[in-house]
């Protein structure tokens, strides 16, 4: 039964709403929002699939994969390297793969110490090594630590790769490679994950394959 079936005022479980119908209205226009932006990663599947082709070699060869994001965009960092230490679909090796944000004693000790702008780019410096992957994730593309951590990764010989809204935007100019992508900034959110998924759908064959060396 859909929900326009169901009569206003009253929910597909029958209790009670809006007498109006305004929360069913709101609703329905965020997921009818998020469908076009969603959409638009159809624009970006080669750009996806050479992401996941070059981060799987890497991950295979021994290096590592750090992720950092601030607010939604740390979750779905985390959501990033939780696919890749523990499995995305199917049984394989665990890869190695931090969460920078996740690190709350870390980032607590230096944010206190050497301020908030500085609690991504320390631990990029303590962790990452010369061919490691930096991945950075923003909806604006504005934010300070996300900027020193994409400087940070350059200094150490890391690769730095960012999912961002719309260009232009400084994080997308600082790093080595974007996908970008236009929306409201709950509904880029919402693309972000779906190209997580993609992006560890994709490196799934070559990290099981790695596995077996």
């Amino acid at each position: 039964m859909t929900i326009e079936q169901t009569g206003i005022g009253t929910t597909e479980t029958g209790t009670a709403g809006p007498a109006d119908g305004t929360s069913t209205r709101v609703v329905l226009d965020h997921i009818a929002a998020s469908v076009p932006v969603i959409a638009s990663l159809v624009d970006h599947g080669e750009h996806i699939a050479a992401w996941a082709d070059d981060i799987a070699a890497r991950l295979v060869a021994g290096r590592r994969l750090l992720a950092a994001g601030n607010g939604g965009s740390a979750a779905e960092a985390q959501h990033l390297t939780s696919e890749l230490t523990g499995r995305f679909d199917g049984d394989r090796p665990a890869y190695s793969a931090i969460a920078l944000h996740a690190e709350t004693s870390a980032v607590t000790a230096i944010g206190n110490d050497y301020g908030f702008e500085q609690v991504f780019a320390r631990q990029v410096r303590a962790h990452a090594r010369a061919g490691d992957v930096v991945v950075l994730l923003s909806t604006s593309g504005k934010s300070p630590n996300l900027l020193a951590a994409a400087a940070a990764a350059r200094d150490v010989g890391a690769r730095s790769v960012a999912m961002t809204g719309a260009l232009p935007n400084p994080l997308a100019s600082a790093v080595d490679d974007v996908i970008a992508i236009d929306g409201p900034s709950a509904n880029v959110q919402e693309a972000q994950l779906v190209l997580v998924h993609a992006l560890c759908r994709a490196m799934e064959p070559a990290l099981r394959r790695g596995g077996t060396r």
